[in-house]
């Protein structure tokens, strides 16, 4: 049974892959006072307490990422278009003040193990000892935040639906070769079981 249990385990992480926190999307304006908040909150604080999640940031003021914040405008059944947008796996918020910050953090906190939400908390009152401290030695978590650009985001779309189709060319041609050296063996066969 304990084998069984193992098994399933492997199978399920390569399968599934691991579980990991929860990544974050931030619509913002860039004339938006409470953006820039909610904003230095995910650049200064959260990316660093949390080393497992992706912050994308998306600028509606750019209009290429408007049916980007239109489709999450009414995923959220949000009536106006209002930002901050912050969006937490699946949880919406709309508008940014520090009495959310505890709640942001439990959005992201909800598919975390235990491991990982102490390693959080770690990093937090590390943080809140020495900020500039604990940021120099971990400033690799600045690559966790990266601006969306619907442009890009296309183009890179495209570049992998053509590497799916390139990728699946020989798979097929393969396939193909193997059938046909099937059928000739048993033609072979055939023919030769006829002779006798």
């Amino acid at each position: 049974m304990k084998k069984l249990s193992l098994l399933s385990a492997v199978f399920g992480f390569l399968f599934f892959g691991a579980a990991s926190a929860a990544d974050i999307t931030l619509y913002y304006s860039p004339y938006c006072p409470h953006c820039h908040h909610a904003r230095d909150f995910f650049v200064n604080k959260m990316v660093y307490e949390y080393p497992d999640i992706r912050v994308v940031q998306v600028n509606v003021m750019d209009e290429t990422n408007l049916p980007k914040f239109q489709e999450v405008l009414q995923k959220c059944n949000y009536d106006s278009g209002g930002v901050p947008v912050i969006v937490v796996g699946d949880k919406c918020f709309q508008g940014y003040a520090e009495f959310m910050d505890q709640e942001l953090r439990d959005a992201v906190e909800v598919d975390m193990s235990d491991s990982q939400k102490e390693t959080a908390a770690e990093n937090k009152k590390a943080l809140e000892e020495n900020p500039d401290d604990f940021k120099a030695k971990h400033p690799d978590r600045q690559n966790a935040i990266t601006e969306y650009n619907a442009a890009d985001a296309a183009a890179a779309a495209a570049a992998e639906n053509e590497k799916k189709n390139s990728a699946a060319s020989p798979v097929y041609f393969y396939a193909l070769l193997i059938v046909l050296i099937a059928a000739l063996a048993f033609v072979l066969v055939r023919k030769d079981k006829k002779k006798k």
